[in-house]
């Protein structure tokens, strides 16, 4: 069952209040599971519910993304802001420095968190941010390319094309290895949350000049990578690895861009050996659930 909460975010136009949805299921320490740009939360509906045997999971909607609210007017989508922002609506839900597994774009999020001390450990799913400049072109046109897509069929064409499997890797190809095994309604889903997302145009061109380049010492760290990823190509992973000399960089076999969905068991045992790798480094159990937003459509408000 989604719900909603209201928090207060710092960003340079001053204190905002941003409203994101999310998804919580689970018990146990906590683990935030971030999507990729144009995607929803459902993304990780494949392996959460693995996870939620062990952890208190929340899956989120990035803001500007799925059912979430787009950022006040004003508040850029940097990778600086959005992370702070996550961090508040960590505190809002009542949750200090959770693990964290993000994909894509959430990966370069998780990454930024844990660069920031918001976080206990990351697992980094094919993360944004240690492309080229022409693997970022290119990545960008087939970005840009599917949302044209998305937003030029009727919702009745693409309900259609989805039917079959040659129509879910038409659709989807891009960033599953095996998109025929994706429901036809969870293709829709997805189709339809990239066509209607505010904050991919603006996340897009915030992303240009971004590179991750920071070591995160002392921190959890796994960057995993589908080898057969169309979108972000594997070899990012050793410039991962590079840059995060600690981090262990993973293979994940058979799998692409967006990996939850073609090997969810393969997925939740990465993400859980991290986890349990920063449970061992801090030695503690936060994982009391302090729900501040309970049922669909309600929210906490946090210092509005």
């Amino acid at each position: 069952m989604t719900a909603t909460v209201s928090f207060t975010i710092d960003s340079p136009p001053g204190p905002r209040t941003a409203t994101v949805t999310y998804e919580r299921e689970g018990t146990g320490e906590p683990l935030l599971l971030l999507h990729g740009i144009g995607h929803h939360l459902q993304a990780w509906q494949p392996v959460s519910g693995i996870l939620s045997s062990e952890y208190d999971v929340i899956a989120v909607d990035l803001p500007g993304f799925g059912a979430s609210e787009p950022l006040p007017p004003g508040v850029p989508y940097d990778l600086a802001t959005v992370a702070t922002a996550l961090g508040a609506l960590c505190a809002a839900l009542g949750v200090e420095r959770p693990h964290v597994a993000g994909n894509s774009l959430g990966g370069l999020l998780a990454l930024e968190m844990g660069r920031l001390g918001l976080v206990r450990s990351v697992t980094a799913l094919s993360p944004a941010g240690f492309w080229s400049d022409a693997e970022r072109v290119y990545a960008f046109s087939v970005l840009h390319a599917m949302r044209a897509g998305a937003r030029s069929l009727p919702t009745a064409a693409l309900e259609r094309i989805a039917r079959s499997a040659a129509g879910r890797a038409a659709l989807t190809g891009s960033i599953y290895a095996r998109p025929g095994r994706r429901a036809p309604e969870a293709v829709v889903a997805e189709t339809l949350a990239l066509r209607g997302a505010p904050g991919f145009g603006p996340t897009l061109a915030a992303g240009g000049p971004v590179r991750f380049t920071h070591d995160l010492p002392g921190l959890p760290v796994t960057i995993a990578w589908g080898s057969r990823d169309r979108l972000l190509f594997p070899r990012q992973g050793p410039r991962a690895k590079r840059t995060i000399p600690g981090a262990r960089l993973v293979r994940l076999p058979g799998c692409g861009h967006v990996p939850m969905n073609d090997d969810p068991a393969l997925v939740a045992r990465v993400i859980g050996d991290t986890a349990h790798e920063g449970a061992a480094d801090t030695g503690t159990d936060t994982g009391t659930r302090q729900d501040t937003a309970s049922g669909a459509g309600g929210g906490a408000r946090v210092g509005a």
